[in-house]
């Protein structure tokens, strides 16, 4: 395989970053909200109470995290709670879950356990937020930035200053094209034309992500 082709299969991760600076003071706070869409690797609770196996706030996830375990799954923090430090924040980013109030101006962690790209991904696990879900989630979010903030001009000034961390992918692969017990996508699309489709539906995704006034029309 190609240096090209193996780009093509890693549609894994993406983390798209916007104004940051990091290092110039890690103890000051950097920016004023983090926003995160995922999967697994970054689901901090998001699946707790809902109707599926991909869930982890049970032992012994979270036997060397502070409050035991949260539904992250891991042992401890995550990347994003790492990179939550890094960039100054007192805590961690909280879940979309349970987010409330004025708590969501310092940004809102959407991510979701066997989320993928396409939306039938990781539904032989049970129920899981997709990416279009968590999509429409943070426009919930700026909704409610726009009521707290009082108009759209000061809420789109505020997110603009924001850092957004996306990745999915992984499970598009897992929980669906290498399951052909469950899903038809392998026999509809040989290695690369899955990437490409893909490809296609996360660009799609990424820009209403990213436009979040547009997708609030």
């Amino acid at each position: 395989m190609g240096a090209w082709g193996v780009k093509r299969w890693i549609v894994v991760y993406v983390v798209v970053l916007l104004g940051l600076n990091l290092g110039i003071n890690v103890n000051a706070q950097q920016v004023p909200c983090y926003f995160i869409f995922g999967d697994s690797l970054v689901d901090n609770g998001n699946n707790n109470n809902i109707q599926s196996l991909a869930r982890a706030n049970y032992l012994p996830y979270g036997i060397d995290y502070p409050d035991g375990p949260t539904g992250r799954f891991s042992n401890g923090k995550t990347t994003v709670d790492v990179i939550a430090e890094l960039l100054g924040f007192d805590d961690y980013i909280p879940p979309y879950a349970s987010a409330r109030g004025e708590d969501i101006l310092k940004g809102v962690n959407y991510a979701s356990a066997a989320a993928g790209i396409r939306e039938e991904t990781g539904q032989q696990l049970g129920a899981r937020i997709t990416f279009g879900g968590q999509v429409n989630n943070y426009r919930n979010t700026v909704q409610q930035v726009v009521q707290i903030l009082g108009d759209e001009n000061s809420a789109a000034n505020y997110l603009s200053k924001c850092i957004y961390s996306i990745g999915l992918g992984s499970n598009d692969y897992l929980n669906n094209y290498f399951m052909p017990q469950y899903y038809s996508t392998s026999r509809q699309f040989n290695p690369d034309q899955y990437a490409d489709v893909l490809i296609q539906q996360y660009t799609q995704q990424l820009k209403v992500s990213l436009n979040p006034f547009k997708l609030a029309d």
